[in-house]
């Protein structure tokens, strides 16, 4: 079966993606999580992949991120083989072009809020006054400007979410990734959460890939890929 893992050079009709994916295949042992699944995202594009649990979203994220490899298939990211990249590149490109949110932050238990969110500047090399400050201006802009001294335990679920969001675009990344970002929110977080992402990614142009199963989340994207079995769906095919 040819998955055609090389095939990112072949001309295609319209502009070129700034993120892309082609005949990605992925495996845990023997379960299959991707059997061929094709992908494309634009400069400053919110594209929301959905399917049902175990249609392979995350692994695709994983992927696309450089989280991890395939094992048949190409990822290109600005017109570079991310899948072919060394790690400490694609260390790199977390710390600078990629933004990572998942669905309970992940943020730095021991770290109050402003140094979650600076953390990534001061990885970058920017000075504790500076990345402090950055992080304060990006609190403000997520709506929990005065939370800057609490630890994320001290933090509301919805509150939480938008540090971590915070946390991910402070670098100023090219594409953030989000994997079910408003899973562990109640309606109204979750609104306030997507609201806040949304009008940030656009204002910033960056692009973003949204991993959700929830359908007034897909909502909020330009364009909605689902998944199944881990391929992609045609158009008016049930996940």
């Amino acid at each position: 079966m040819n998955h055609r893992g090389d095939a990112m050079s072949d001309k295609e009709e319209g502009p070129v993606p700034l993120l892309a994916a082609r005949s990605l295949v992925k495996a845990y042992g023997r379960t299959p999580a991707l059997r061929g699944a094709s992908v494309a995202l634009g400069a400053g594009e919110i594209l929301a992949v959905t399917g049902a649990s175990g249609s392979g979203k995350s692994t695709l994220l994983h992927l696309l991120s450089g989280i991890a490899r395939p094992d048949e298939g190409a990822v290109t990211y600005d017109g570079q083989r991310l899948d072919r990249l060394p790690e400490r590149r694609l260390t790199e490109l977390r710390r600078t072009d990629f933004g990572v949110v998942f669905q309970f932050g992940q943020l730095i238990p021991e770290l109050t809020a402003v140094d979650n969110v600076g953390l990534p500047l001061l990885l970058a090399g920017a000075s504790r006054a500076t990345a402090r400050e950055r992080a304060g201006e990006w609190l403000e802009r997520f709506g929990v400007r005065g939370q800057e001294g609490l630890r994320p335990g001290e933090l509301s679920g919805g509150q939480a979410q938008r540090v971590a969001l915070a946390r991910a675009l402070v670098t100023g990344p090219r594409v953030v990734f989000a994997d079910e970002p408003t899973g562990a929110l109640d309606s109204l977080a979750g609104e306030q959460v997507m609201t806040a992402l949304v009008h940030t990614a656009r204002e910033a142009g960056t692009a973003v890939l949204l991993i959700t199963h929830d359908a007034q989340v897909a909502a909020y994207a330009d364009r909605e890929v689902r998944l199944g079995d881990g391929l992609v769906l045609p158009a008016g095919v049930a996940a």
